[in-house]
């Protein structure tokens, strides 16, 4: 291939549809001409300039090319086919401060280790990288390239900014020769794991995106076409409105989840986007189209590109401008691909004639497998291990290190501009869209509130028929505070079946905080409007049953308030739901502690043993008064029995009436003090606190993180 195409064999390969050069006879170019050439007929054009990002083709010899177009290059690809053309390094970097806000990335890294803590108490800290150092340019497509467990992933987290807390990072990371994070909008990540929301379709996944991450100024319309283009763009288009798919229901296929991801990425056209493993799960045609598209971004748009790559085909490695190619966490070697394969070659380790260089440099590398031997020039057998030691040595001492050290110090000394914060959404606009994409979610996730509707349905027709018509007869009075603390009981407890589906909601939610679309704030206000309309149908249709079926207290008034409180325990239960999955993130351990908590809420209600009975340490004080059951069964008392009266027990004392006053004071202890609307009212305040306690501790990890990690020596 690469004898036939006049692009040098790392330069993105054009497609068909959308080819990587035009030459214009008076049509509309894509944009500038390239160094100051003029744009117009008969003349080559790019999406955008980008000289600062690469090398320039150099004329030797001047001429033409042989279809007539001017010769000229681009940014270190050589467009023509003129003899003397060749490809000479960058000149001297420039400051980047004439692109303002959209300044090209230059990011640079030195002596980076990063650590662990060993297993044991006393064992010394892992290391998982070991002073690698390197650089990234606009307009190129950087590989980090390893066998399983060489680090690959460690550094990329680590130029992102995405280390975790119990990770200890030394060394000094620079963006255009500042330590600086990168503001909104600036950089991207494209995580090896697809976090999306399995009940969307790939249209509306897209599409809710861009309405969190494209700015207000935008018009509706142009946000759903530029979706559109970049669904379309990544190979997705028929398959548009197909749902993602999850666990439940099957949709897209793996490869397809992923680049849905990097769509979703890459709407905003960050000036540096990070790729983990974009190629995992596509076959090699489609592994190849992802990639020639964002080379071709990147060199269009002066993007800098950093991917963790592990098994590249032949094609798809022709597409990378450099290559970091790390072992064991240490730098085997650093520099363009091309230069790769002399390495290799000049320490005794040549890629045979019909090996892909991508493959070779694996294979020679992977002490996994040590049994299988690795081939040098001298056809003698060597294990990776010492493969490994050969080559890391050289690289310290080559022309290469050289190359890339003198590199990094020209983009240290770059007086580059500090990132602005580019324009998003506004507050109200990410407040409505993510409203209406919870509600789409949780209408279409049956296991969110459908089957638990259905279950309370049947529940509550069961609890109806067995306790039908209880009269106003003394024993009522025993089973209607029974129907009232089972009917509160069932339905608050098995709220904690929808946490499974919420746990995947807060998945998404932090990987799209992380990327900064929207904030806590959001997500909470968000989530309790979207589910507050289903709750109140889960209220509304078992309560109705029970409450006429079992013959409560007849009133609107007092049915409206039975259906409030039940739903008012329902969003505090998932509110409490909510601050356990901020800590407990696996939705089985959630499910367990959730229910354990619960069952501790529910023996201190007031109901099983009454208040005075409840021993003071520890029951009592506190849990009796942090029980939010205490404070819903005892509104249900008051609703209940104030204004009815009873027989008393003929046992007892006969011909004479109990009142429900009586019954609420002396038999089941309740607190008078107080109306049943200051029990609602406190309900409400729980459910708020418990979702101010979620925010506060999200906004806890994302505050301590940062300051764990620079406490232990790291610099960013």
């Amino acid at each position: 291939m690469a004898g036939t195409s006049p692009l040098p064999r790392w330069a993105p390969t054009p497609s068909p549809s959308r080819p990587l050069w035009r030459w214009g006879g008076g049509g509309t170019l894509d944009a500038a001409a390239p160094h100051g050439g003029a744009a117009g007929a008969g003349g080559w054009s790019i999406g955008s300039v980008f000289t600062w990002a690469t090398g320039v083709c150099r004329q030797h010899c001047g001429g033409a090319a042989s279809n007539g177009a001017p010769a000229g290059g681009v940014g270190g690809v050589c467009v023509t086919g003129t003899v003397g053309c060749e490809l000479v390094p960058p000149l001297p970097l420039a400051s980047p401060t004439s692109v303002g806000a959209d300044a090209a990335v230059f990011l640079t890294w030195e002596d980076v280790r990063v650590t662990v803590a060993g297993g044991g108490s006393g064992s010394p800290p892992v290391e998982i990288l070991g002073g690698v150092s390197g650089y990234a340019r606009p307009g190129e497509v950087l590989a980090i390239m390893g066998a399983s467990g060489s680090g690959k992933t460690t550094l990329l987290d680590t130029l992102a900014g995405r280390l975790g807390p119990s990770m200890n990072k030394t060394g000094l990371i620079s963006i255009n020769g500042r330590q600086e994070k990168l503001a909104y909008g600036t950089s991207a990540y494209v995580t090896q794991d697809n976090v999306l929301m399995s009940t969307l379709s790939v249209r509306e996944a897209v599409y809710y995106s861009a309405q969190l991450q494209l700015p207000d100024t935008m018009l509706a319309s142009e946000k759903r076409a530029h979706a559109d283009r970049v669904i379309r763009d990544m190979g997705l288009g028929d398959a548009m409105d197909t749902r993602i798919g999850g666990r439940i229901t099957k949709g897209i296929s793996g490869g397809q989840r992923k680049r849905v991801s990097i769509c979703i990425e890459m709407l905003t056209r960050p000036r540096l986007l990070f790729l983990d493993e974009p190629t995992s799960g596509l076959d090699s045609a489609a592994s190849y189209h992802v990639m020639s598209h964002i080379a071709r971004i990147a060199v269009h748009e002066g993007m800098t590109v950093v991917s963790a790559v592990h098994q590249p085909s032949g094609d798809v490695f022709e597409l990378f401008h450099g290559l970091c190619l790390l072992a064991a966490g240490k730098t085997v070697f650093f520099g363009t691909t091309s230069d790769a394969a002399e390495f290799f070659t000049l320490n005794g380790f040549p890629c045979p004639q019909l090996r892909s260089p991508s493959d070779h440099f694996l294979r020679t590398i992977n002490k996994d497998f040590d049994e299988e031997t690795v081939e040098s020039s001298k056809a003698s057998r060597k294990a990776a291990a010492e493969a490994i030691d050969i080559l890391t040595t050289a690289y310290k001492s080559s022309s290469y290190a050289e190359k890339a050290t003198y590199q990094i110090v020209e983009m240290k000394h770059m007086d580059g501009v500090s990132f602005r914060r580019r324009e998003q959404a506004s507050f109200s606009t990410k407040l409505l869209v993510l409203t209406r994409r919870s509600f789409l979610n949780m209408h279409r996730d049956i296991g969110y509130y459908w089957m638990r509707l259905a279950i309370y349905m049947i529940i509550g027709a069961c609890l109806g028929t067995i306790f039908y018509q209880l009269g106003y007869s003394y024993s009522s009075i025993q089973s209607r505070c029974e129907v009232i603390m089972y009917g509160t009981a069932l339905l608050t407890f098995m709220a904690i079946g929808g946490f499974p589906s919420f746990v995947e909601d807060v998945k998404v939610f932090r990987k799209e905080r992380l990327s900064g679309h929207y904030g806590v704030s959001e997500f909470v206000i968000s989530n309790t409007l979207s589910a507050t309309p289903y709750l109140s149908i889960i209220a509304v249709l078992p309560g109705a049953m029970l409450y006429y079926l079992t013959g409560l207290t007849k009133g609107a008034d007092h049915f409206i308030y039975f259906v409030i409180v039940l739903c008012i325990c329902c969003l505090l239960v998932e509110s409490m739901m909510m601050i356990i999955a901020a800590i407990v993130p696996d939705f089985l351990m959630g499910i367990i502690i959730g229910a354990g908590v619960q069952g501790v809420m529910m023996l201190n209600g007031g109901f099983f043993r009454l208040p005075s009975e409840l021993p003071k340490p520890v029951w009592k004080y506190p849990c009796y008064y942090i029980s939010f059951h205490k404070y819903a069964v005892q509104g249900f008392y008051k609703n209940e029995f104030m204004g009815l009266s009873f027989p008393s027990d003929q046992l007892v004392e006969s011909n004479v009436t109990i009142s429900g006053v009586q019954v609420l004071k002396s038999k089941l202890q309740v607190e008078m003090g107080y109306s049943k609307w200051v029990n609602l009212a406190i309900l409400c305040g729980m459910m708020v606190l418990y979702r101010l306690i979620f925010f506060v501790l999200v906004k806890i990890a994302e505050e301590i993180g940062p300051k764990l990690r620079a406490k232990r020596g790291c610099v960013r």
